[in-house]
């Protein structure tokens, strides 16, 4: 073996290590580890809502244990793997997306390198891979106590200071091996802002009573994917369970492709989802979505960017929908009663109490077996119409026969009066109705 192979050896050697630390991860029981937190927030002068998701660690250790199975090393991916020193599990992690490995393959990796350390503890955002729909921010803590505990927040913010009116994900953190870091990544989508000139990340430890706080502030180069996003047109209409849809147009960026999906005005149903999306190419590769953005009449969908092999066939396919007819969208809860009036049938009110200034409200939702979203809820009112936000939600998926469980707290709801009213904003229950459509390709 030449000297030339030994650092691909060596890399291989780290990655199959980190593969066999999750390897002895012990994994909870399913049922203990599958609540998602989210919070939601306003952006500025905007009616649109600002979603974080909160994925669990357990999550986080799968995928890791899917992707990390056979690993072999192309000498981009090793250069960026020495970009990036220590992080080998997490990029470990984003070894399952196609397209940004391909991103990785074509060097748009922007190197950061800037560390904010304080009390002994240390924030350092390694580097990103970005384009004007989405951003992957690479980021290790160093010295925290208690990691697991470590309960924060992060704030994303523009080179004025300002919130970013985005969409992100990030994982609740794990303790890592001693004397290791713990290393993630942090899933930004531009849906419809571009990316800042300058990034500031922003974590805030939820726990501490000082509010201890990291920021890490660095620029965004523009022009390692300037004027690549290509359109391509589809102008397509599929029925499904009578409710009729559009595919327009599919967008390639080099870290995603956004195929954007119009619901017909007349549909009788809300449509929250369309099921276990997917484009297999000629070869049979499917090409994933990992989320979609649903707003008025219509969504986004994200799949792994294949702008830099384009199939020359695409076939786009589902198996039905998650829906509810429109006229069970609102619900009416009686605190005295705890009884739910209008709605589905599958809804049940478990709990609702009192908490400080808060609310809290707990839900069985049955026949939700396969679900792949959860129950929640916008547009809450008391009986004087004063409006109320949802401070915190959480889902509990269906296991072995048993109904799904879903909760909410709502920030000062104590001061609510009377009845609440509350509509849908995701429902689980799924219709199956399975299709296939071909989607053009320009080569």
């Amino acid at each position: 073996m030449t000297d030339e192979h030994n650092p691909f050896e060596a890399l291989e050697a780290r990655l199959q290590a980190r593969k066999a630390e999750y390897d002895t991860m012990h994994v909870p029981d399913l049922a203990a580890s599958q609540a998602v937190q989210s919070g939601i927030r306003q952006a500025s002068h905007k009616r649109k809502t600002k979603l974080r998701w909160l994925t669990s660690s357990i999550s986080a250790a799968a995928l890791i244990l899917l992707f990390t199975g056979c690993i072999r090393v192309s000498p981009a991916f090793a250069s960026f793997v020495e970009q990036l020193p220590g992080m080998e599990g997490v990029v470990s992690l984003i070894r399952q997306d196609k397209g940004l490995m391909m991103a990785i393959d074509q060097s748009l990796l922007q190197k950061v390198g800037i560390t904010d350390e304080h009390d002994g503890a240390s924030v350092t955002v390694e580097g990103i891979i970005t384009d004007e729909s989405r951003m992957v921010i690479f980021y290790k803590m160093k010295g925290m106590k208690d990691t697991e505990k470590f309960d924060y927040d992060i704030d994303l913010l523009d080179g004025n200071g300002k919130q970013l009116p985005v969409a992100f994900s990030y994982a609740s953190p794990k303790q890592p091996l001693e004397g290791q870091d713990y290393e993630d990544i942090i899933d930004v989508s531009f849906n419809e802002s571009l990316p800042p000139n300058q990034l500031t990340v922003v974590f805030k430890n939820r726990l501490e009573k000082t509010n201890n706080t990291w920021k890490v502030t660095f620029p965004v180069d523009h022009n390692l994917t300037k004027n690549m996003k290509k359109i391509v047109p589809v102008n397509q209409t599929i029925t499904l369970d009578g409710q009729r849809f559009t595919v327009e147009q599919a967008t390639l960026y080099p870290t995603r492709l956004v195929l954007d999906i119009k619901h017909d005005a007349n549909n009788t149903k809300k449509i929250f989802g369309i099921n276990d999306l997917q484009l297999v190419d000629e070869q049979g590769r499917a090409w994933r979505t990992d989320g979609a953005s649903i707003g008025g009449y219509g969504t986004s969908v994200f799949f792994e960017s294949m702008y830099f092999s384009i199939p020359k066939k695409l076939t786009l396919q589902g198996s039905g929908l998650t829906a509810l007819d429109k006229d069970k969208l609102m619900i009416t809860i009686d605190p005295s009663s705890k009884l739910i009036e209008g709605g589905p049938r599958d809804i049940t009110l478990l709990d609702y109490k009192i908490q400080g200034n808060d609310t809290i409200m707990h839900f069985s939702v049955a026949n939700t077996e396969n679900g792949a979203s959860g129950l929640s809820f916008t547009n809450i009112k008391d009986s004087t119409g004063k409006g109320f936000e949802v401070k915190e939600a959480g889902w509990s998926p269906s296991y072995e026969h048993r109904a799904a469980e879903a909760w909410i707290t709502i920030a000062n709801g104590a001061a609510a009066k009377g009845k609440l009213n509350m509509e849908i904003f995701s429902y689980p229950v799924q219709t199956r109705s399975p299709f296939s459509l071909e989607i053009p390709v320009n080569k």
